[in-house]
């Protein structure tokens, strides 16, 4: 199928991503257990974005840098795919300078599909049709107000969400790429 037929006939243009559709779930409900790390040029907005998760009622666990302790993209997202693939974390935000370091080693995991992302709309698509359980952001990229915006958007959509006609489509989509997968 071609992407302009699948945006036209899925109704998402970017104006009408942006807008949002609010979800029934909150963190409340949820409770999900989020894991975050950052190297050390992201610490910023990494804290920004922890302290948005935490007032948001969501439990956070932070494996990477921190203005006490340095630790390297490559650490952060290591200790954070395993927590993942454990199931002692259900969805990870990880950060470093432009988001695709973090993205590069979280997908050598089992298990982990990271995804970097740069707007709103790619967050929301980035589970409505990738079902990621990572999203990667960079600090030389994103700004803190709209990397909230973003990981809300990724956290409130669920897959397939807003594709009803391509639901079965991309659920199976899904499992044969996750068939490919033969990381650690």
């Amino acid at each position: 199928m071609k992407r302009r037929t699948f945006l036209q006939a899925a109704g998402l243009g970017a104006a009408v991503m942006a807008a949002g559709v609010p979800s029934a779930a909150t963190a409340e409900e949820s409770k999900m257990n989020i894991v975050v790390a950052a190297d050390p040029f992201a610490l910023d907005l990494k804290d920004a974005i922890k302290e948005h998760l935490e007032k948001k009622g969501y439990s956070v666990t932070d494996v990477g840098a921190t203005k006490e302790s340095e630790a390297p993209f490559y650490d952060g997202a290591t200790a954070a795919a395993k927590l993942i693939q454990s199931g002692k974390a259900e969805r990870g935000i990880l950060f470093c300078g432009t988001g695709a370091g973090m993205c590069i080693v979280a997908n050598k995991f089992k298990g982990v599909n990271a995804v970097v992302v740069e707007s709103v709309f790619t967050a929301r698509m980035a589970r409505a049709i990738n079902d990621s359980n990572v999203l990667t952001l960079g600090a030389m990229v994103v700004a803190p107000w709209m990397a909230k915006e973003m990981v809300d958007v990724w956290l409130e959509t669920k897959h397939t969400e807003g594709l009803p006609e391509f639901a079965e489509f991309l659920k199976g989509a899904c499992a044969r790429v996750n068939a490919l997968d033969t990381g650690m």
